[in-house]
């Protein structure tokens, strides 16, 4: 057992990871064993070793050759120790070429400066004291890795007895002062580590503490089977230093990244490695092409860009593959922008941008070796519909999808799969797929890797987040707000001033008023000043619409001194104060360069946007994002996630929420929990003869009519119950395209769907009965409000607080047993009101009464959800009381919706007469109900005929004759399907 007094860095770091690296094949050296293979202590190669190597793995060479290739390892021409560090690493991964005579004449020879495809032929040194001394001074590091006499990883050692804050730091501190001391060693450095043991992180030259990082999975081994309680600097020896994983990192997983005029070497977190290595997997191991596919989801934040870079750069050198196409696709112009930009900062040879449908054809028939970077909204149809043609049936073209959900499930996507039919699809994602969202993994396969927020924030490679709410009060002034708004809509009928008011009288319009904004600026400029700008940080303000982003500009200049840019997209017919605001795409970029600049170079302080740069926008210096608008699951946590990027000193992001979304996004953190999400998978063939059967119900109504009579299908939607049962129909047949999209199968019912829909419009166009136009009444409606609507103080709901913290759950759980109760009363009601949707008529409230339960139902989202609660118990024992009243007719359930309507049709009188009339109209339906009947066009017929005869009977108005008997057999359809 090792003494107590030897409990220093020597024993328990150094010598551990030295023993470790032997029993993974290296040869352990002293430093002062090797100074007679030297010439000078300031020599940093170990010669004749490299020498050696070169010799054995280029036996072809000659003498004069060998010692060419020598001195320009040497002898390295470059201005600054970054340029020495790239040159050396083009040469030791592209290798070096030298013009030779191998009896063919003299032509240029590959030279070999490490076999990576045999890890097995290099010499792997582990060296301890090893000096290197000039005029300087001397610095001595713990160890050196040399593969072949190059000194590619530099490992500094600290003792776990130091504070703990104080490990990394001290460690990383020394390698910093080695690289300024003698910068000749490090031309050769591939990565350096500090550990203490207890702590391991490695990272490149130049980089600062926060760029370190750990090495959490030694894939592709577990960590039981490095040895039963391994420490963290075991894991990162047996992830990165096995020759393997060395000699893969330093070929595959380097890049040199260009961004702002500085070069900066990365190095693949753990997390980006596995994933490469286990989508590499299953490439090769797949028994079919489809197999070969599946998904990535590494939580926004943590480089996807660079692992999608990392998996190409792989591919590419593989050679079972055979230099490969690959393509990358996203669903936005800034997303494609963004990893294009990636892929050539990182000098990835030669990706092409397709900037056209046209170019993108041309692109993917070259053949291989491609990178193409297009959107996936180039792969779209002809304009004379003839389809997207085959363009390569190659199994050797590679498709990486960045954001797979949702928008890759349609016909693009579908035509993708019929340009490309054996390619590889590899879907990348940001946020976790939910039980519902079953096409992503259905079209790309199952998961690959899972990378989720909790291990991001825990690995540090990202920033939590935290979430802060504060919500205006809002008043409606006056008590004559009714007869203003009769009086400025007077020319309308009573009916259409209703429709105004639905229309116009909403929750937007209230968000959007100036005096809300007003307050809400105030209080940004307050927080802003208090909590943000003294670190130097940015910030990211949503509105709702781009009126509201233009009020927050104005608001913003009137009241600070604060720079501040609009981003929104720009409409033709936008009035003159938001035209100011459109901007060309090379003015939008320049807005975001200069909003990522630190605060003392570029004092763009706020940037205020309404849909842009929610997604795909990197910032890091964003510290905190305003929220005003309603955003939900995939679209929240995207938007959330822009606070979330690590920049010196920044410890959090924060989300400062003034529209109520706290709901929304314990609902969007739940998806990160749902597990079994396979199990919840079926296979895209099971939805085929759903979708056959669906294509033909729909398409049965004009089973009759030629295709080249047009009006003839119109005609056949006249009646209005054929055209409830054809829009059913229809959309259950839409529906399974959905999920069947975008499979190629699907192709053979898209001009079907695309002819349905555009008789369905045509068909609401003919018979829906128009009402007055009130396109011109919104701006009206705004002006009613903003001079009604009184905002006073904001108010902080709850201080900021961890989103992945278990006190956000507790902040949370005095409303979540409440919301659970709401949800379930919610759903009662809406079942309840899509069967009798019919029955019940519809009341309007003033518009006073409208804007006071709006702005309740704003304020209950994140204060007081009991009131809302206890507003759908009350709805719903209203129900049940109405629903016990049928019983207390005499009447069966399904009868009562029948007497209610008979009610509400023929005035209310004497009951007996109308429950009687009820059980005759119910019998006679039941007797016609066969199977089926609802698909029966003549025996729907028949019932409206016996029941119009037994209306005229019980002296129904002949004026609702018609209407009723109608209304009657929709009812039976509900009640009486068989």
């Amino acid at each position: 057992m090792m003494d107590i007094k030897d409990w220093n860095e020597k024993h328990l770091v150094e010598d551990r990871l030295i023993e470790q690296l032997k029993e993974i094949g290296y040869e352990h050296v002293s430093g002062p064993s090797l100074d007679a293979e030297r010439e000078t202590r300031s020599d940093v190669i170990l010669r004749s070793r490299l020498s050696n190597a070169l010799q054995r793995l280029n036996p072809w060479i000659d003498d004069n050759n060998r010692h060419k290739i020598l001195r320009s390892i040497t002898h390295i021409d470059a201005t600054n120790l970054m340029e020495a560090n790239e040159t050396f690493h083009n040469k030791l991964v592209n290798y070096l070429s030298i013009q030779q005579d191998l009896g063919k004449g003299k032509k240029s020879q590959t030279v070999k400066i490490v076999d990576f495809e045999e890890p097995a032929n290099n010499e792997f040194l582990v060296v301890d004291q090893f000096s290197i001394s000039d005029a300087q001074g001397t610095i001595r590091p713990d160890l050196i890795l040399f593969v072949n006499g190059l000194p590619l990883v530099v490992i500094e050692c600290k003792s776990p007895m130091l504070p703990v804050d104080e490990q990394m730091g001290q460690g990383i501190k020394q390698l910093r002062r080695y690289q300024d001391e003698q910068e000749r060693l490090f031309h050769y450095n591939q990565f350096m580590i500090a550990t203490s043991n207890d702590r391991a992180k490695a990272g490149t030259i130049y980089a600062k503490a926060q760029h370190y990082s750990e090495w959490k999975d030694p894939y592709p081994l577990t960590t039981p089977e490095i040895n039963d309680s391994p420490t963290p600097q075991d894991i990162l020896t047996a992830g990165m230093l096995t020759k393997e994983s060395l000699l893969d990192l330093i070929l595959n997983f380097i890049v040199f990244e260009t961004e702002e005029g500085r070069t900066i070497k990365k190095l693949a977190r753990y997390q980006q490695y596995r994933a490469v290595q286990k989508a590499i997997k299953r490439i090769l191991s797949a028994e079919t092409n489809k197999e070969r596919g599946g998904v990535v989801w590494h939580t926004q934040g943590s480089g996807k860009s660079l692992t999608m870079l990392f998996l190409a750069v792989k591919l590419r050198r593989i050679a079972s593959l055979q230099n490969p196409t690959i393509v990358v696709i996203t669903d936005r112009k800034d997303l494609d922008k963004q990893i294009t930009e990636t892929f050539r900062r990182c000098e990835f040879p030669n990706p092409r941008q397709a900037e056209s449908v046209r170019e993108l054809k041309e692109l993917l028939t070259q053949g291989p070796g491609s990178t193409i970077m297009t959107l996936v909204q180039k792969f779209q149809e002809d304009q004379e519909g003839g389809g997207f043609p085959e363009l390569s049936t190659s199994e050797n073209v590679f498709v990486m999808v960045d954001e797979s959900h949702r928008s890759q499930y349609k016909g693009l996507a579908m035509n993708m799969r019929t340009a490309l039919p054996n390619a590889c699809y590899l879907g990348f994602t940001g946020t976790p797929i939910d039980k519902e969202d079953k096409s992503t993994t259905r079209t790309f396969g199952s998961y690959i890797d899972k990378y989720t927020i909790e291990q991001a924030v825990e690995d540090g490679a990202t920033v939590p987040i935290f979430y802060e709410a504060r919500m205006t009060e809002l008043h409606v002034q006056g008590e004559t707000l009714d007869q203003l708004f009769d009086r400025k809509f007077r020319e309308y009928d009573e009916e259409t001033r209703e429709r105004i008011k639905k229309k116009y009288a909403n929750e937007q319009a209230i968000i959007a008023s100036p005096q809300r904004i007003e307050q809400i600026t105030l209080d940004i400029i307050n927080h802003y000043e208090e909590h943000i700008a003294p670190n130097g940080f940015k910030a990211q303000i949503v509105a709702v619409s781009r009126e509201a982003a233009a009020l927050y500009k104005e608001q913003l200049d009137e009241m600070s001194d604060y720079d501040s840019a609009v981003i929104v997209s720009g409409g033709h017919n936008d009035k003159e104060h938001l035209k100011q605001y459109h901007m060309t795409p090379e003015e939008e970029k320049n807005v975001i360069e200069r909003f990522k600049q630190p605060m003392e170079e570029d004092k763009l302080a706020f940037l205020i946007v309404c849909d842009k740069l929610l997604t795909g926008f990197d910032a890091p210096i964003e510290q905190v994002m305003y929220l005003d608008k309603p955003l939900k699951e995939h679209n929240l946590l995207q938007a959330i996630a822009r606070t979330n990027r690590t920049y010196d000193k920044k410890t959090y992001g924060l989300i400062v929420d003034y529209y109520g979304v706290s709901r929304f996004l314990e609902e969007a953190l739940d998806i990160f929990s749902k597990q079994d999400i396979q199990g919840a998978l079926t296979p895209i063939e099971s939805e085929i003869p759903r979708l056959q059967t669906r294509h033909r119900a729909a398409m049965r109504y004009f089973d009759y009519i030629s295709s080249s009579n047009p009006e003839g299908w119109i005609q056949v939607l006249e009646p209005e119950d054929v055209r409830h049962q054809f829009e059913t129909d229809f959309k259950k047949f839409a529906e399974s395209m959905d999920r069947v999209l975008p499979h190629p199968q699907a192709r053979d019912y898209i001009d079907d769907l695309k002819m349905l829909g555009k008789i369905r419009q045509r068909a609401k166009s003919r018979y829906q009965e128009e009402g007055m136009d009130i396109s011109d009444c919104g701006e009206k409606v705004k002006q009613l409000i903003a001079e009604h609507l009184q905002a006073t103080s904001v108010e902080v709901l709850h201080e900021p607080i961890s989103i992945l913290s278990d006190r956000f759950e507790e902040k949370l759980e005095e409303t979540k047993s409440i919301e659970g109760q709401a949800a379930e009363m919610e759903h009662a009601i809406r079942h309840e009101i899509k069967v009798k949707m019919d029955e019940n008529p519809v009341y309007y409230t003033s518009l006073k009464e409208k804007l006071e339960k709006l702005i309740e139902a704003r304020k209950s989202k994140q204060l007081d959800i009991a009131h809302y609660a206890n507003d759908l118990h009350e709805l719903r024992n209203d129900m049940r009381k109405q629903s016990k009243q049928g019983e207390e007719l005499g009447l069966e359930k399904e009868q009562y919706p029948f007497y209610k309507l008979l009610e509400k049709e023929m005035g209310e009188g004497d009951k007996e007469p109308l429950i009687d009339l009820t059980e005759i109209l119910t019998e006679e339906i039941e007797d016609l109900a066969v199977i089926e009947w609802t698909k029966k066009e003549d025996v729907k017929r028949e019932m409206r005929k016996k029941l119009k005869r037994q209306l005229r009977a019980s002296k129904c108005p002949r004026e609702k004759l018609e209407s009723l008997a109608h209304q009657l057999v929709d009812l039976a359809q509900v009640h009486y399907k068989r």
